[in-house]
């Protein structure tokens, strides 16, 4: 990927969220937010968040208290990093386990949006922490291991896909996109198929570039129900049944997705660079299942 917008706190950058995602390339800058045309936040991916719209679209910047009172989290707050926070010593996610700190920078949309994400979907956010905070304490702060890396690229570059027909699965696994895409789009809009819940930050930021082709990096659930899929993601995760790898999460090039993307012929589908064929020997977990049709 491109790179990660900024490193903090011990946090080591994960890769970023463009279809060049395993180029190795320059990390992302976002734009100012006085060049950043408040129309692109009615696109589908931030439809989740279309409440809170006005944190985005603002000419100001919302300060520490606009968030805290703007999205509130029981236990849990943001708050401003500065050296003052940093001088505590701790790594990012371990103050939040600790003390209920968030730590967000100013002026930031990749701190913005996590702030966000923690609003709209506290169980998945609790879930990678959770499971970071065990991993750090095994191996100290300093290192990293895959389970490590494949949280955090779902943390910045997450998607959760919801599929009600399992027909359309081996699409996906065999990157079939012109047929997953194009050939089955009333799938995409009878609910056969669906983006369930947009969980990466990193995502957001680089959608703020016109023109900018996204690959989630996605966790897919079996079901009928958007809230009951992610439910069972923030369950797996939590239990540690899922994401011990980056290569269990499924790359969706979010353009294909019938209505993301302003043009969507058969030429533009035919960009295997951004559209990649599947790679020799690469395989897939198979889904998660919703609860009610685990019991």
């Amino acid at each position: 990927m491109t790179g990660q917008p900024g490193d903090r706190d011990g946090r080591a950058a994960p890769d970023d969220a463009g279809a060049d995602a395993a180029s190795g390339r320059r990390r992302f800058v976002a734009p100012p937010r006085a060049q950043v045309d408040p129309a692109c936040f009615r696109h589908p991916l931030f439809e989740a968040y279309a409440g809170h719209r006005a944190l985005l679209t603002s000419a100001a910047w919302p300060g520490i208290d606009a968030l805290n009172t703007a999205l509130p989290l029981p236990g849990r707050r943001f708050v401003a990093q500065d050296a003052a926070l940093l001088a505590d010593g701790l790594h990012y996610e371990t103050r939040i386990a600790t003390h209920g700190h968030i730590a967000t920078r100013m002026e930031n949309w990749h701190d913005l949006f996590n702030a966000l994400v923690w609003a709209r979907h506290p169980a998945i956010k609790l879930a990678l922490n959770t499971r970071q905070c065990l991993h750090i304490a095994a191996l100290g702060p300093q290192r990293r291991n895959r389970a490590q890396q494949a949280l955090t690229q779902f943390d910045e570059c997450g998607v959760i896909v919801r599929i009600a027909d399992p027909a359309l699965l081996p699409l996906w696994d065999g990157h079939r996109w012109y047929e997953l895409f194009a050939t089955h789009a009333s799938r995409w809009q009878d609910g056969g198929i669906a983006v369930a819940a947009v969980i990466g930050h990193a995502l957001m930021e680089q959608a703020l570039a016109p023109g900018r082709l996204l690959v989630g990096r996605c966790v897919v659930a079996q079901g009928g129900d958007d809230a009951a899929c992610v439910a069972r993601v923030a369950e797996a995760m939590a239990a540690g049944e899922i994401l011990d790898d980056p290569l269990q999460l499924r790359p969706l090039p979010l353009a294909g997705v019938p209505g993301w993307h302003p043009r969507q012929d058969a030429a533009f589908h035919a960009r295997a660079d951004y559209f990649r064929p599947l790679r020799a020997g690469r395989r897939y977990p198979p889904p998660l299942h919703e609860a009610q049709e685990r019991m």
